[in-house]
């Protein structure tokens, strides 16, 4: 239960312990009396008001300083207001004040002109609407040429430094109504040569191109609070990419580490609590937790924007609902941020002063802790260094901390040092390197210059961190040489590799998986040679886990700023995509995950891509030619899509209708008829699937069982498909219906394209004439498609595409197992005794050879020792010949099943 305010203790500690509260009290009597009879709000509203009656912009401003410095202080002590209220209030008059200081500045200059071309980005606390009773402010302030108002002999520039000055005057003039907010403009660009307003172009390039570290932490809390307001949140949305990166920046743990250690070595009494100890310096203070939350910010901030929030709290919840902190840490930093900042703001209202330091004099200590209502000072140095404690050593295991992969921190590698030439050489001899010279003198060629990403002094340095353990780790990869040359293909592929050399150093276990993907898997190397960001997700345990349904992956799909437009949507889900499919082929090359179940997860990832793009799409092609009404996109998936089972490497089978009159005209800008209308929409959808961006390549998108194959139109009507189906498609075309499944459409669209297939795949059929079909097609695909190789689970005589066939027979003859789902219609079948119940099982043998040979054997060749024991584990095998013996008799009940239905023998050649 809260307790209730006490207005009159308040007051009276005030006056004994806090002198600028008690001349204030004095000063500004009608406030007083206000707080004095617990009238907090009218007190705080009398405030907001004062100095109305002032000319004057500055010494209005004073006023209203003093007036609200007495209202809130008092309200605080009371335990009226909150600490977030405290801060907010104190946050928006610096915005107020701000913005009037910057008009009167202009209007002083050019008394007519309306203000404008003048921008103040709010950084640090005040950013963060979290402002101190007693705070500095800290703004940068930005211009524009085009739209500052100056007088007809002013360059630009020189109006900017005026009207920037005449602001600081304004705002950090001290008379004896005392002053506004002290103003530090050091926070700008090249603060020591630039001058106090820069313009936004040359702004923008700075932060763009040679910005530090630690000006995009500074950006985390940046807020356009005053002047041309929508200017601001137009520059700051711009520099986004700066501070918000897609790629993990492990260099900011590094950073704030360096600059974390500089600030407790540059301030005496950090390691200790008592008289003098800093509660925003010192060890375990403010500012460690503001750069707890801020790291962790920026290093999965650019890839989830739920956490990129201004309020430290705030922040710090974000991080645990999202899984990256514990929620008992962020449960304690925040009660701790919270009580270090009420205790800093006793010490800032004693004197008006901007201290964080707890006084030396035993006296004015207990002051302090009484003006708290705290016992005495002692109690007050004992409850600080309980809280200091925590989190300090919260905060040091960030910094120290290199935690492996989730789920991988077992072994690590002993490091062998970072040599070159013949030390070089012997050490990878030693670690069991083959060839180890020519190795040796790859590793020195990479720091020739003739690889771009090790030119720099910075990028050699990262290297040189994480080359002794990236050796020692290609080196007990299952092939060892075969790692090596394609890290190095890697290597020369990235145009900088600093956040790869970051992220691997603060992360040793990935240098594990590194090395096994690059030694096992051929297409995981060429994603990575790519994109080398695809390794950052593997820093969360939820990479390990299946993706969830289709729509929860939507929705992480779609989910961006709110001023993000077509393209960047385009983007985001490639990256999306490519992340997802890279983390579960990694599952599949550690075997952590059953492969069937792998390949349902790639069908949901493919599924939520089309519905996030294509419902984006429609919405972009609406904008344009409008609506047509009763008329809807559907989209049929087919295949390995339509059953729900994707390889690393599948296409999407996708057939595109729409529902409604072909006579319907679009109501926009540019209106087209139904057919064109839908047709160009298709293509749009899918060019929005295949097209590849920045980002990469998404999927290879077949529409070739369109009706009329590839030469019928894209798009077609649901009665044109319908009639299409009962009067003019081939049984191949119907066999390809039983894994039909609508994917994308209004559930009304949906339903009744799904009718239309169930009427077909219903239908009456001559058993005798759909044998000879079906026999005749497998027959023809045999000579024209015959197996890749020895692993070709797919084409082999025995393999999946018999099985396939053999279902797609029984289930049109007998409509019986009619289910998009493989594995379904096999169970129930098998049910009604039409295939034997071993068949199950050796579908499933072969999808698993099948989806893990697409990454560890793409060729369908055996593959080197190595990838051969990946694929076996992969297959639930203990060894090599177990694959062998499993695929041959998985091979075996399919040629059995085929024999008992078709009265035909399948030729099984040895592979």
């Amino acid at each position: 239960m809260k307790q209730e305010a006490d207005w009159q203790g308040a007051i009276t500690r005030a006056q004994a312990c806090a002198p600028y509260l008690s001349g204030l009290l004095e000063r500004e009597a009608d406030v007083a009396a206000l707080l004095a009879e617990g009238r907090g709000e009218e007190a705080m509203a009398l405030a907001r008001s004062y100095g109305d009656d002032l000319g004057d912009v500055a010494a209005k401003l004073r006023r209203e300083k003093r007036a609200l410095a007495l209202a809130l202080a008092i309200g605080d002590l009371a335990g009226a207001f909150n600490l977030t209220r405290v801060v907010t209030e104190l946050s928006d008059f610096a915005d107020r004040a701000m913005d009037a200081a910057i008009a009167d500045a202009i209007t002083a200059r050019v008394p007519d002109a309306e203000p404008a071309g003048m921008i103040a980005l709010a950084l640090g606390k005040h950013g963060a609407q979290e402002l101190n009773y007693s705070s500095d402010i800290d703004p940068i302030l930005l211009y524009d040429p085009e739209t500052l108002p100056r007088r007809e002999r002013d360059e630009p520039g020189e109006a900017a430094q005026r009207v920037a000055q005449g602001m600081v005057r304004t705002m950090s003039h001290i008379d004896a109504g005392g002053y506004v907010f002290r103003v530090d403009l050091r926070l700008r660009p090249a603060s020591e040569v630039s001058p106090l307003a820069i313009p936004v172009d040359a702004a923008l390039s700075h932060y763009e191109s040679s910005a530090l570290a630690w000006e995009r932490a500074a950006f985390i809390r940046a807020r356009a609070c005053a002047g041309d307001i929508e200017a601001g949140q137009q520059f700051l949305a711009a520099i986004r990419p700066f501070v918000w990166r897609k790629s993990l920046d492990f260099g900011a743990i590094a950073e704030i580490g360096r600059l974390t250690g500089r600030i407790r070595a540059s301030h005496k009494g950090a390691g200790s609590v008592g008289p003098g100890f800093d509660l925003k310096k010192g060890r375990g203070g403010i500012r460690e937790i503001e750069f707890y939350a801020q790291t962790h910010q920026l290093i999965h901030g650019g890839r989830n924007p739920a956490l990129r929030l201004r309020g430290t709290r705030a922040s710090l919840d974000a991080l645990a609902e999202a899984g990256i902190i514990a929620g008992e840490d962020a449960r304690m930093l925040g009660e701790s941020y919270d009580r270090l900042r009420t205790l800093e703001h006793r010490l800032q209202m004693v004197l008006d002063q901007q201290t964080h330091s707890l006084p030396t004099d035993p006296a004015a200590l207990d002051r302090v802790a009484q003006l708290e209502g705290l016992a005495s000072g002692s109690a007050l140095v004992d409850e600080v260094a309980a809280i200091t404690d925590m989190v300090g050593k919260r905060y040091d295991m960030l910094i120290l901390a290199h935690a492996g992969v989730p789920g991988h921190e077992g072994h690590r590698a002993p490091a062998v040092p970072a040599l070159g030439g013949e030390r070089l050489a012997a050490e990878l001899d030693g670690l069991g390197f083959e060839d180890a010279d020519d190795l040796a003198a790859r590793v020195e060629a990479w720091r020739s210059g003739k690889v771009r990403a090790l030119r720099s002094e910075a990028a050699r340095a990262a290297f040189d961190a994480i080359q002794p353990a990236l050796l020692t780790a290609l080196a007990q990869s299952p092939d060892p040489r075969r790692a090596f040359l394609r890290w190095e293909e890697l290597l020369t592929r990235l145009p900088s590799a600093i956040n790869l050399f970051h992220l691997l150093e603060a992360r040793p276990a990935l240098l594990e998986l590194l090395a096994k993907v690059l030694g096992l898997a051929p297409p995981l190397a060429e994603a990575l040679a790519l994109r080398a960001d695809l390794l950052d997700p593997l820093i969360d345990a939820t990479a390990f886990a299946l993706p969830g349904e289709v729509g929860a992956i939507a929705a992480e799909m779609a989910e961006g700023e709110a001023d993000d437009d077509y393209e960047r949507l385009l983007g985001r889900v490639r990256r999306k995509v490519g992340e997802k499919r890279f983390a579960l082929g990694v599952q599949l090359v550690d075997a952590m995950t059953d492969p069937v179940a792998v390949a349902q997860a790639y069908a949901r990832v493919a599924e939520a891509a089309l519905a996030v793009l294509a419902s984006a799409t429609l919405a972009e092609f609406e904008k344009v030619h409008g609506r047509i009404a009763g008329c809807d996109l559907v989209i049929l998936g087919l295949g390995r899509l339509g059953g729900g089972a994707l390889t690393h490497a599948s296409d999407l089978d996708l057939v595109y209708c729409f529902t409604g009159d072909t006579g319907g005209e679009s109501g926009g800008d540019r209106p087209l008829g139904a057919t064109m209308y839908f047709n160009r929409l298709a293509q749009r959808v899918g060019a929005a699937m295949s097209v590849p961006t920045a980002e990469g390549a998404l999927y290879e998108v077949d529409t070739r069982l369109r009706p009329s194959g590839a030469q019928g139109p894209l798009a077609v009507s649901l009665d044109s498909f319908a009639r299409y189906q009962k009067e003019s498609a081939w049984t191949w075309e119907h066999m390809a219906l039983t894994r039909a499944r609508t994917i994308f459409g209004p559930a009304k669209a949906r339903a009744a394209l799904s009718a239309i297939v169930s009427d077909v795949l219903a239908a009456p059929r001559d058993a005798a004439k759909l044998r000879t079909d079906v026999l005749a097609m497998r027959a023809e695909m045999a000579r024209h498609k015959p197996a890749k190789g020895p692993l070709d689970a797919k084409l082999a005589r025995g393999g999946l595409v018999d099985v396939e066939f053999l279902v797609h027979f029984l289930q049109l003859r007998d409509h019986v197992g009619l289910t998009p789902s493989l594995p379904d219609a096999i169970d129930a079948l098998a049910a009604k005794g039409l295939v034997p119940v071993e068949l199950r099982a050796a579908h499933d043998a072969m999808t698993r050879l099948l989806v893990a040979a697409r990454l560890l054997a793409p060729d369908s060749q055996v593959p080197p020792p190595g990838p051969r024991a990946a694929l076996a584990s992969a297959c639930h095998c203990g060894d090599w010949q177990c694959v062998i013996d499993d695929f041959a008799q998985a091979r075996g009940v399919v040629a059995q099943a085929w024999a008992d239905t078709f009265g035909e023998q399948l030729e099984l050649d040895t592979l």
